[in-house]
């Protein structure tokens, strides 16, 4: 028995020795490097001077960047929420139609990858513009004011970093959906419960882990985004991973970059644990109820 455990065990090691390589080279060799750069001193030059420091951390204290991380948190969250409350129903009815129109409607929804991302970003702010169709229809329908401004807001953000998320949140809770046992909502509905009810009841708790992996694909794209902001923001819409970009190519203060970067990656690693620990405790429970 366990000469034939050493063998499989070896096997696995070679499967999964790639994932192992490409993780350290790709992600946490540079997310060390940038953890190390944030001690060292900025150079006049734009490169990273000798020696160590803690002035970079004590920069970080800026009254400005408060104000900027809070706005990054909202508006991240907030595009997450509204990802997931838009992509809950659409996967529901994604999984639950003819094979032949959800190949369709899938089509749909990966189509605007087929365009470059920057394109996508400058139709809406063509879209937006205030000599455009749409500015122009919503006031001749009075539903806003002549000098309403539809871009270089926090609107305008919020509304082109949904339509981008989108359907990194669809497709995981497609996934999850397509799976889902459908017999447990008529078998919910013969026992009083409504519709809704048992959507909430039954169907959600059922798809946690296509909801939690689409909040992960959608929260932490969203804390790092800086060309939508840019873009289609203004002053008061500046993002953390605006302030990135700024010290790394307008500053060239490589440090202080580098120390909000990895400001950035504690912001994304605390989820990514809680829902690590979250799916660990859901996938003991049933376990240890079957025990």
């Amino acid at each position: 028995m366990s000469g034939r455990a050493k063998p499989r065990a070896w096997t696995e090691w070679l499967v999964t020795m790639p994932s192992f390589v490409w993780l350290g080279l790709l992600f946490i060799i540079p997310t060390v490097l940038v953890f190390a750069i944030t001690f060292r001193p900025s150079d006049p030059y734009g490169g990273i001077g000798a020696g160590w420091t803690l002035e970079t951390l004590k920069t970080l204290g800026n009254p400005n960047y408060p104000a900027i991380v809070w706005r990054t948190i909202w508006m991240s969250a907030l595009t997450t929420g509204l990802c997931i409350l838009l992509a809950t129903p659409m996967s529901y009815y994604l999984s639950r139609v003819s094979p032949r129109l959800r190949q369709w409607l899938l089509l749909l929804v990966i189509l605007p990858f087929w365009t470059s991302f920057l394109v996508r970003v400058f139709a809406w702010k063509v879209l937006l513009h205030p000599d455009g169709f749409l500015k122009h229809a919503l006031v001749w329908l009075h539903l806003i004011s002549p000098d309403t401004s539809l871009l270089y807001n926090a609107g305008a953000v919020l509304l082109v970093m949904i339509y981008t998320e989108l359907p990194f949140a669809i497709l995981p809770i497609y996934a999850a959906a397509e799976k889902f046992d459908y017999r447990l909502i008529e078998a919910a509905k013969d026992l009083g419960a409504g519709s809704f009810r048992a959507f909430v009841s039954v169907f959600l708790p059922g798809i946690r882990v296509g909801l939690l992996t689409a909040f992960l694909m959608v929260f932490i794209p969203s804390l790092g985004s800086y060309v939508i902001p840019d873009i289609v923001g203004g002053p008061t819409s500046e993002m953390i991973g605006n302030k990135i970009a700024q010290r790394t190519f307008v500053d060239r203060n490589l440090p202080h970059a580098a120390g909000l970067s990895a400001f950035l990656s504690v912001a994304v690693l605390v989820p990514m644990v809680a829902v690590s620990a979250l799916r660990r405790k859901n996938t003991r429970a049933p376990n240890e109820e079957g025990v």
